[in-house]
């Protein structure tokens, strides 16, 4: 309900004014805590020397920015135009042939990069998947791929196939784990489709090329294995009306996002600040509650902008990837909650839904949330921290249909019906308020420390309240009815457009 529902447009002119002007003054207190804290001992590893003309330095606290943009841009650039030159050339000679040069050419870079203990490591988990998967039974292919998933997480399993890598470079640990689990995701999706394979089985070969299509290897997103071998293996590959034209535009949207995020570094430490917990005390709420919310915000800007350059490149190669994940802004409910599309499409299709069914039910979402998110631990990696967000993201999807379920029955859905959508909108944009802060609170514990969530869940629920609580739930209730403004009006073009076809069908 609510999803038509209009607000008068004076109020929304108030909520947007409310929302800026906020939006400036947590600002403001994030950029005086960085400029006048920026010379403490604490500061001196993770604030160095930036550009010159801007005459301050930059926080360089995220190791994964500082690689892709800055460290080892060259060598990245210099391996994705490589992929993008050999993709064209073949594409344009034999096009039957190409998904066998996408694999190739990433299997030719991965033993040129990791060596061949690495390459012939990822192969052997590659083939265990593979003769897991001619059996066809998914029970056997999800307990191979988490056991093999579980083998380069868990010590001592991890320590001892790590150290068949040979060489030492800065690289090595990312490319070592990145490139092992994401290629162990990509098997189990190989394994899980070829059991939904009705006659034969699927290639060696067509595993070999899935998994080593070399923008996907490293640093994902995944694409299942379904989606990629559809689109790799069409040989009519025409481009839509203005599509060379949305590519560009996207490249060139991603570069201007790369500067604007390297400028902010220059003034706004927000990386740096949440790891001084001695000067966190110190700070106001509002700071708190900006830094808090401006964490998650730049994870998804990075995300965005990392993924956006690999989808480029897989766009280049009439491939249709994962989206970028949803902003942070526009979360208010845990169900849409992720920061990689690619790893959520996966769990998606293959657990949450699967086990789910439509989510209605609330044993059954209990078990679809709990494997999931056990899943997802293994993944990234079984620890206190990891524990922690796991269980108030399960309990946060979880507590949303308990919720749900408890305001559909009489007398709460007698008393919606009865007061009308505008305001029945309002409503609930309270409670969205209040869980768009839980939702921030469970997964800045991830992004920072555990520490820090704690001290910004204190000060603007306990410490703060009335004044800090209420004004800042003001203000994202304000941020939260521009949001629910904006979908309203896609749902409206939506209908519009299909309408329009439907039309031009009949």
């Amino acid at each position: 309900m609510g999803l038509k529902a209009a607000l008068p447009k004076y109020e929304l002119y108030l909520y947007t004014a409310v929302l800026g002007v906020a939006v400036i003054w947590a600002g403001s207190w994030v950029l005086e805590a960085s400029s006048e804290n920026v010379n403490r001992k604490s500061f001196r590893e993770n604030v160095k020397p930036g550009w010159h003309y801007f005459g301050r330095k930059m926080d360089v606290a995220d190791f994964e920015w500082m690689m892709w943009f800055t460290t080892f841009r060259n060598h990245i650039l210099f391996a994705l135009a490589g992929h993008v030159i050999f993709a064209k050339i073949f594409t344009l000679l034999a096009p039957k042939h190409r998904s066998f040069i996408f694999g190739l050419y990433g299997g030719l870079a991965v033993l040129v990069t990791m060596g061949w203990t690495f390459m012939a490591l990822v192969l052997s988990h590659c083939f265990i998947l593979y003769s897991v998967a001619l059996v066809k039974k998914k029970w056997m292919c999800f307990l191979a791929g988490l056991t093999t998933l579980a083998s380069i997480k868990l010590e001592p399993y991890n320590s001892w196939q790590e150290s068949l890598v040979t060489g030492s470079f800065d690289l090595q640990d990312i490319l070592f784990y990145g490139g092992c689990g994401f290629s162990i995701f990509r098997c189990m999706s190989f394994a899980l489709e070829n059991c939904e394979k009705k006659d034969g089985n699927y290639s060696f070969c067509d595993l070999f090329k899935y998994n080593f299509y070399l923008p996907f290897f490293f640093f994902g997103p995944i694409m299942t294995f379904d989606r990629f071998h559809a689109q790799a293996n069409d040989t009519k590959l025409t481009r839509q009306e203005r599509e060379m034209w949305n590519i560009t535009t996207r490249a060139l949207l991603h570069l201007g996002v790369i500067l604007v995020v390297d400028v902010f570094f220059h003034y706004l430490y927000i990386l740096t600040i949440p790891s001084d917990m001695k000067l966190v005390k110190q700070l106001s709420d509002w700071c708190l509650g900006a830094l808090a919310y401006s964490n998650l915000v730049y994870d998804w800007v990075k995300a965005a902008v990392m993924f956006g350059v690999i989808n480029t490149v897989a766009r280049l190669d009439h491939l249709d990837p994962p989206q970028p994940p949803k902003c942070i802004t526009m979360l208010y409910v845990f169900a849409e909650t992720h920061f990689d599309r690619g790893i959520n499409d996966w769990l998606c299709k293959y657990v949450y839904d699967y086990i789910g069914g439509n989510h209605d039910r609330i044993f059954k979402e209990l078990l679809a949330t709990f494997c999931t998110f056990a899943i997802t631990t293994l993944w990234l990696g079984p620890c206190e921290l990891v524990y922690i967000w796991s269980f108030f993201n399960c309990f946060g999807l979880n507590f949303e249909l308990w919720v749900a379920k408890f305001f559909s029955i009489p007398p709460f859905s007698t008393i919606e019906g009865v007061m009308g959508e505008a305001m029945s909108r309002r409503i609930r944009g309270v409670f969205n308020a209040a869980n768009f802060w839980t939702i921030v609170l469970y997964n800045v514990l991830a992004l920072n420390n555990l520490e820090f969530a704690k001290m910004v869940g204190r000060r603007l629920i306990f410490k703060g309240f009335p004044l800090s609580t209420l004004s800042v739930l003001m203000v994202t209730y304000c941020g939260v009815q521009l949001v629910k403004e904006r979908e309203r009006q896609q749902a409206i073009q939506e209908e519009a457009e299909a309408a329009d076809g439907k039309e031009k069908v009949e």
